[in-house]
C-alpha cells in the first residue's frame, strides 16, 4: 500500500509538492479552502473579461517547465510560453510621455541604457558581472538545498560560499557603487518589491532578480499565469492524485510529536504525513496546536516577525481596444521613489506611489470579450497590521482616483475613467481573509536577512515528525519560480526521511 499524504492548500507550492510525491508513488490528497486551484494564483472572471489575481511576470521559465518534465510530459502541451521582447515599458512620472522600453536583447538594452544614463554605462556591466557571480554561489549552495541543522549551514566550506554573497550590503547601496544615475537605479533595484522588500532595506544579492530580467527574458503563458495553476491541477488529476475543494483545514493532528492527519469540518482524516502549504505564519498560529510542535514559533515569536508589504490591485474591464499601447507589463514611478518605499514600509497612506500596469489581453485577446481590453493594476502598500490607516471605502476610492489621474496624464490613457465597463479591487484585508496571508503579508515574511536562507522557516518541522511546510514563508523565499524550489525542497525532504534518499545539493 503507498502511503498517504495529504497537501494543505493547492496554491502553486501545495500543488507542485502534490505532483511530486503522486509521482513518486505517494497517494496524495490536497484539500482547499477555495473552489479553484492557485492560491495567489488565481483567477478572477466578470462580464468576460478574464484577470490573472496575482503573480503575472514569468521568470526563470525552465523552473515551471520542470514540473511537467519530471512526469514525462511535455510543458508545451500545458503550458505554451512565449518570450517577451521588450519586457516592459518604463514611466517616470516627471515625463510620462518619454518612456523606455527595456529589452532582454543586450544590444537593444545597452541602447536604452545609453538614453538614460551614457556615463552608467560600463557600471551597469559591472553590476550584471558582479550579480551575476553572487547568482551562481547562491543557486548552487543556497537557493536549490534545505538548512536541517544548522551544521548545514556553519561549516568552513557553506560559510565561504556565503561570504560571497555580500549580504550586509543593501540592493540600493549596492547599485550606487555602480550607477549614478536616479532613474536608472530605479528601474533596476525597485525589482525587490517583486518579493515584497524595499532595495533600501533588502539585502544586495536580491539585485539578480532585475538581472535574471536581462540575461533570460520575461516570458508569458498563454491564457495568463492561470494557465499555470490549472495545468499543474490537470496533471495531478492525470497522475490520480485527489484535490478537495471547499475545504477548510482547521488544525493539523500532531501525536506525540508526529502528524497523523488534518482535521477538517470537525473530522480526523489520516494520513502518513502533512505537507502544508498554508501560510507559515498563519499554520504556526492557527494549525499546529500542539506547543511542543510549534517549536520557538510561539504565537509571540510569530507576531514579532518582520512581514512583506501587501498590494492594492484593480481589475478594470475597457470597452476598447487600447490599440496605442503596444506592451503587456508597464511600470510607473513616481517622481520620489524613496519616499514612496518609506511610506509603503512605514504604513504610511500613500499619497504619490508608483504601480505596475498588466494587460494581458495584449498577448492573448481571449482574455478580454472581442475587441475590449483589461488592465491589472498593482500598486505595494502597507500590510494590513502596519497601515495607520483603515483599509475602507475612502481609501479604496483615494487610490483609485491617484492611480487613475495618474494615468490619464500617460498617452493612450487620457480617457481611461470613461472606458471602465467593470471593476473589481482587491485589499491587503483580502489576502489576509481570502488566502489566509498573515497581516494580509502578500509575499509572506519579509526576506531580510535575519528571515532569509538557514534563518527562514525551513521546509521539514523541527519539533514534529512527519510534517513539512512550503510557500513563500518557508526557505528559499517568494516569487513564483522560488516557491516551485521550495515544493522541490519539501519533497525531497520527505523522501529523505520516509525512503532515506540522499539527495545532492552540490548543484553539480
Amino acid at each position: 500500500m503507498s502511503k498517504k499524504v495529504i497537501v494543505i492548500g493547492a496554491g502553486v507550492a501545495g500543488l507542485a509538492s502534490a505532483i511530486r510525491l503522486q509521482h513518486a508513488g505517494y497517494q496524495v490528497k490536497i484539500y482547499e479552502k477555495e473552489a479553484l486551484p492557485g492560491g495567489k494564483m488565481n483567477r478572477i472572471e466578470t462580464n468576460g473579461y478574464k484577470f490573472d489575481l496575482g503573480p503575472t511576470i514569468v521568470m526563470m521559465p525552465e523552473i515551471y517547465r520542470e514540473i511537467f518534465e519530471l512526469c514525462g510530459r511535455n510543458p508545451d502541451d500545458y503550458i505554451p510560453m512565449e518570450r517577451l521582447d521588450p519586457m516592459y515599458r518604463v514611466y517616470y512620472s516627471d515625463n510620462p510621455n518619454e518612456p523606455y522600453d527595456i529589452s532582454s536583447d543586450l544590444v537593444q538594452l545597452a541602447k536604452t541604457i545609453e538614453t538614460i544614463s551614457e556615463e552608467d554605462m560600463e557600471g551597469f556591466f559591472l553590476y550584471l558581472h558582479e550579480i551575476y557571480k553572487r547568482f551562481m554561489v547562491a543557486k548552487h549552495n543556497i537557493i536549490q538545498r534545505p538548512f536541517r541543522t544548522s551544521r548545514d549551514f556553519y561549516n568552513f566550506s557553506m560559510l565561504k560560499k556565503a561570504l560571497k554573497l555580500k549580504t550586509l550590503d543593501t540592493a540600493d547601496h549596492f547599485m550606487s557603487k555602480y550607477i549614478k544615475s536616479e532613474r536608472l537605479k530605479q528601474m533596476i533595484s525597485f525589482q525587490t518589491l517583486y518579493i515584497g522588500i524595499s532595495p533600501f532595506r533588502s539585502p544586495s544579492f536580491y539585485t539578480m532578480i532585475p538581472m535574471l530580467q536581462f540575461m533570460y527574458g520575461v516570458w508569458f503563458i498563454r491564457g495568463g499565469m492561470y494557465t499555470m495553476a490549472h495545468a499543474m491541477e490537470r496533471l495531478f488529476k492525470e497522475l490520480g492524485g485527489t484535490i478537495r475543494y471547499n475545504q477548510s483545514v482547521q488544525e493539523i493532528d500532531i501525536l506525540n510529536r508526529k502528524a497523523a492527519g488534518i482535521i477538517v469540518d470537525g473530522k480526523k482524516v489520516a494520513a502518513d504525513f502533512v505537507v502544508c502549504n498554508a501560510d507559515f505564519p498563519y499554520a504556526m498560529k492557527n494549525l499546529v496546536k500542539d506547543r511542543v510542535a510549534k517549536g520557538k514559533y510561539t504565537d509571540k515569536k510569530i507576531d514579532n516577525m518582520k512581514y512583506s508589504c501587501s498590494c492594492f490591485l484593480l481589475y478594470l474591464g475597457m470597452n476598447r481596444k487600447y490599440e496605442e499601447i503596444e506592451h503587456v507589463h508597464h511600470f510607473v514611478f513616481s517622481d520620489d521613489l524613496k519616499k514612496n518605499l518609506h511610506d509603503v514600509f512605514a504604513g504610511n497612506k500613500l499619497t504619490n506611489g508608483s504601480f505596475y500596469v498588466y494587460m494581458a489581453s495584449k498577448m492573448d485577446a481571449s482574455l478580454a470579450p472581442d475587441g475590449k481590453d483589461g488592465l491589472y493594476i498593482l500598486m505595494p502598500v502597507s500590510h494590513a497590521a502596519a497601515a495607520n490607516y483603515e483599509w475602507n471605502e475612502d481609501t479604496i476610492r483615494d487610490y483609485r482616483t491617484y492611480i487613475l489621474d495618474t494615468l490619464k496624464k500617460i498617452r493612450g490613457f487620457e480617457h481611461i475613467e470613461q472606458d471602465i465597463v467593470t471593476e473589481t479591487c482587491i485589499t491587503p484585508l483580502d489576502f489576509e481573509s481570502k488566502f489566509n496571508a498573515y497581516n494580509g503579508a502578500t509575499f509572506g515574511l519579509m526576506p531580510i536577512l535575519s528571515q532569509s536562507n538557514h534563518m527562514r522557516p525551513q521546509s521539514k518541522a523541527k519539533h514534529c515528525d512527519n510534517l513539512y511546510f512550503t510557500g513563500s514563508s518557508t526557505h528559499p523565499g517568494a516569487g513564483v519560480p522560488i516557491v516551485l524550489l521550495s515544493a522541490r525542497i519539501a519533497t525531497q525532504e520527505l523522501m529523505q526521511d520516509d525512503q532515506g534518499i540522499i539527495f545532492d545539493y552540490s548543484g553539480k
